[in-house]
């Protein structure tokens, strides 16, 4: 990891980030278990049309992380950072990125563009997560089990089957995951509880808005992104062909739409 940029958020937490290439500014907004370098391909993707920014979300790589955490205090790491690329932005969000996005543009900060991919609201497909899960997976952590607050969060807040994460805990990855535990309940918090879909917070948004689905994706990740659509006013929907929610590991099979979008 090269050493990074950092700029003061509202609260004076240090936000750090990197930059690749030149022309308008698009700022690129992980999920869980994401930092700066997970989005590292797709910046390289942009950077040939676009400054594209990545960032450590508070609490990720070397970004700060005061307590208590707030929604709001994520929403205004983003804003210091369009303040710091002229005042205007577009974004690109997966996942729980994607709905921190969808915050940062209904809060109305000066926006050029906004790209969604699959935000992970429950409208149909399968149950919704239990209203308390944030508070299990937090006590999880306190109590040191990140092995457990991982579990939780991936069968439950995401839908992966049990046996899917057992194989998952004995892969090279999994020390990853349990690396970030302590950000899963920020993602469960902007999320919401439930994870149901916020109508009145994306009726808000007047920025100009793609929302993304993948074609390989489990039926309910699509569906909440063609709702996501529907409740923006003049969002557009559109399915990517033979990707699914990994789709970042595949940054290239986004270049097309991303850079026809956002110009």
């Amino acid at each position: 990891m090269t050493t990074p940029e950092t700029v003061r958020s509202a609260d004076g937490t240090p936000i750090a980030f990197e930059r690749r290439g030149e022309g308008a500014p698009v700022i690129l907004i992980g999920g869980a278990f994401n930092d700066r370098t997970t989005v590292a391909g797709l910046a390289g993707v942009l950077a040939d049309t676009h400054t594209a920014i990545t960032y450590d979300r508070r609490g990720r790589g070397d970004s700060g992380d005061p307590p208590p955490y707030e929604v709001e205090r994520e929403v205004e790491d983003v804003a210091a950072l369009i303040d710091r690329f002229g005042g205007r932005a577009s974004l690109f969000g997966h996942s729980s990125g994607a709905v921190l996005a969808l915050e940062v543009a209904a809060s109305g900060h000066a926006l050029d563009k906004l790209v969604a991919y699959e935000p992970p609201f429950v409208v149909e497909g399968r149950a919704r997560p239990g209203e308390d899960l944030v508070d299990r997976v937090r006590a999880r952590i306190e109590a040191g089990d990140r092995d457990e607050a991982v579990r939780l969060f991936l069968v439950e807040g995401t839908g992966t089957p049990a046996e899917v994460v057992d194989g998952m805990a004995t892969g090279p990855a999994w020390p990853w995951l349990t690396g970030l535990a302590h950000t899963l309940p920020y993602d469960l918090t902007i999320c919401g509880q439930g994870n149901g879909l916020p109508d009145g917070m994306l009726a808000k948004i007047a920025v100009p808005t793609l929302v993304i689905g993948g074609g390989t994706s489990p039926e309910w990740m699509p569906a909440s992104a063609r709702a996501v659509a529907e409740a923006v006013p003049g969002a557009r929907y559109e399915t990517l062909e033979g990707q699914d929610h990994g789709v970042l590991q595949h940054p290239e099979s986004l270049r097309s739409l991303l850079t026809e979008f956002l110009g």
